[in-house]
Order: structure tokens, then C-alpha cells, then sequence
């Protein structure tokens, strides 16, 4: 049995935390927020995600020192906005080479540091790994089959968490490439937000194909030039991710785009869906980064427009359809 605390009482965290338990886990979820774990201890569910119920075994606790103290492996789950003053309270408490696992997707805004950075920043003597893939969180607690990929320094403490993981509705991978695997994490839910427009615009099947295609060409051009390795974003966190985020009326992304492409305003948008939408602070940080790396992000730098520089959404169709033309793939010889 491992003993696990969960910093974050989202809905992911929380799905996260039932799945541990069932997997025969010691597990605690912690909260900044008292009001939330008292409404979690007396209802024992979260309001997001109403078909589960959190088992008694599961321990609440509004004190961090009791979150974290004891245990094996810490769950970094709190919104990507939140990570680095939520690691910089951690540090008082912290063990050293005490395992935690970052779970949120998102790249920093400020310093365009991806969240495992961020982490290893606020706590030099914590051992970071990453957990991603196609997951959404009303499904993973409802045990539906779901597979992931764990992203670590060392192969033992991937092969650790992914034993601490896995179980046959939970399968999990391993990789070394957590930049890779962090990078299609984050942009993604930039492309989710695209792909939502569209639907909002009362466009098909094609558009969204396009989006989902040429976004993780977008991608897999950034993510490689910083250092990812190609065949990450062929994987779970990357078109896999992009393709259930871009689909699924689960993704709070792709929800906040269909209500722009309806003509609300980013803010209207956010308000309405009532949880963090990260594609909205990713895509600044996404545009950063294509601009330092020298990469054409088409996609992305549309978004930016609609979401922040009040660009009509089907203008932004117009103009990626209207772009001079390209060959597909640069790499492909002619005879």
C-alpha cells in the first residue's frame, strides 16, 4: 500500500483519488479551501462530478502540513494559474525526494516554464514526474477504461508510478520525454478551444478534422524545436489527448469555444462553463513560445485574436483557409 496525498480538490484530483483507492491506496485530498472539504466530508462527493461518491476511506483535510506528511507520492492536482504558489506553501513541508506527481496541463505565462518546471523551481529537493493523456476526469471516476502516460526523470520512478496507477480500467505508460509529453498537453487545449469555435460557427466533421490535424502539426513544430521528442506527439499526450479534448463535450475547452464561436465573449465564455478553462491561459504562453522559437503556429495565433483581441471567430476560419499555400509535409521528397 502506498500512501498518497492529493493537492487539489478538482475534479480531476478527486477522480484521481477514488481510482488510488481502489487500487488499494492510503489516500488524503487536500484543499485550500475549507468550505470545500467540509461539503466533500458531508455529502461525500464533488459537485462536478455528481454519479461518484468519494469512499469514507478517503481522508479531507484542509491543513497542508496533514496533506502531505506521510506520504509516499503527492499528487500535484490544483489549476495550472495555481501551481507555483501552491508548491512555494508545499516547501515548508516537503521531504526531500518526496515524489510529486504534477497533473494539471499548462504552460506558465509569465515565464513560459512548462509545470514540472515550475514545480522543480519552488521545490529543488522533490523528485517531479508528470501524469497525461486522454483523461477526462468524469470519466476516469466512473472507472471507465482509460490509458495514460507517466513522464519521469529516472525509468524506476516511472515504473513505480505506473505500478501505483495502473489497474485494468487505469493502463499507464512510460516515457522519459516529460518536456514532449507536457508541451502537447498544454497546446492542445489551445487547438480544443479552435475546434469548439468551429462547432459554435455550426461547422462539420471536415473543419474539425483539419483543426485536430494541422494543430498537432503545430505542436509537434514546437514541441520539437524545444527539445520534445517527435514520436511523443504521435502518442497518448499528444494526438490522443488532442483528439478526445477536441471531441468531447466533457472538455471545458472545447465547451468555452463552441459558446465564442456562438459570439460570447472570452470571459462570457469562462463564466458560463464555471471551472478553469487553461486553453484560454495557454494560448498567450503558446503564441510566447512560437515567437522565441521562430515557430508559424497559424492556429494558435487565430485563437489569440478571437480571445483577446476581439476578432470575429469566422474571420479567423477565413483567414487560416485563405493562407498562402503550402506543401503538407516539407520532409517528403518529389521524384
Amino acid at each position: 500500500m502506498t500512501s498518497i496525498g492529493v493537492i487539489g480538490a478538482g475534479t480531476w484530483g478527486t477522480a484521481l483519488a477514488v481510482l488510488l483507492h481502489n487500487n488499494g491506496h492510503q489516500v488524503e485530498i487536500w484543499s485550500a479551501l475549507p468550505e470545500e472539504i467540509e461539503e466533500m466530508g458531508r455529502t461525500r462527493r464533488h459537485k462536478n462530478l455528481p454519479e461518484t461518491v468519494i469512499p469514507q476511506e478517503i481522508s479531507l483535510t484542509a491543513d497542508l502540513e496533514q496533506g502531505m506528511g506521510g506520504k509516499d507520492v503527492l499528487i500535484m492536482a490544483v489549476p495550472s494559474v495555481f501551481v507555483r504558489q501552491t508548491a512555494a506553501r508545499m516547501r515548508l513541508f516537503l521531504r526531500k525526494g518526496q515524489i510529486v506527481v504534477d497533473v494539471a496541463k499548462g504552460i506558465e505565462d509569465a515565464t513560459l516554464m512548462t509545470l514540472s518546471q515550475v514545480i522543480e523551481e519552488e521545490l529543488p529537493e522533490a523528485e517531479v514526474a508528470i501524469l497525461s493523456g486522454p483523461s477526462h476526469a468524469e470519466e476516469v471516476s466512473r472507472g471507465l477504461p482509460t490509458t495514460c502516460v507517466v513522464g519521469a526523470h529516472r525509468r524506476e520512478t516511472a515504473e513505480y508510478l505506473q505500478s501505483v496507477f495502473m489497474s485494468p480500467v487505469f493502463r499507464v505508460y512510460t516515457s522519459p520525454d516529460i518536456l514532449g509529453i507536457e508541451i502537447g498537453a498544454a497546446l492542445k487545449n489551445v487547438i480544443a478551444l479552435a475546434a469548439g469555435i468551429a462547432d459554435g460557427l455550426g461547422y462539420g466533421d471536415n473543419t474539425k478534422a483539419a483543426l485536430i490535424t494541422r494543430g498537432i502539426a503545430e505542436i509537434t513544430r514546437l514541441g520539437v524545436r524545444m527539445g520534445g521528442r517527435e514520436q511523443t506527439f504521435f502518442g497518448l499526450s499528444g494526438i490522443g489527448d488532442l483528439i478526445v479534448t477536441c471531441a468531447s463535450m466533457h472538455s471545458r475547452n472545447r465547451r468555452a469555444g463552441i459558446l465564442i464561436g456562438k459570439g460570447y465573449t472570452m470571459e462570457e465564455a469562462m463564466k458560463e462553463v464555471q471551472m478553469v478553462v487553461e486553453g484560454v491561459y495557454s494560448a498567450r504562453a503558446a503564441r510566447a513560445l512560437a515567437e522565441k522559437y521562430g515557430e508559424d503556429m497559424p492556429i494558435v495565433e487565430q485563437v489569440n485574436q478571437v480571445l483577446f483581441e476581439g476578432k470575429a471567430a469566422k474571420a479567423a476560419v477565413g483567414d487560416l483557409m485563405l493562407r498562402d499555400k503550402r506543401i503538407e509535409n516539407s520532409l517528403l521528397p518529389w521524384d
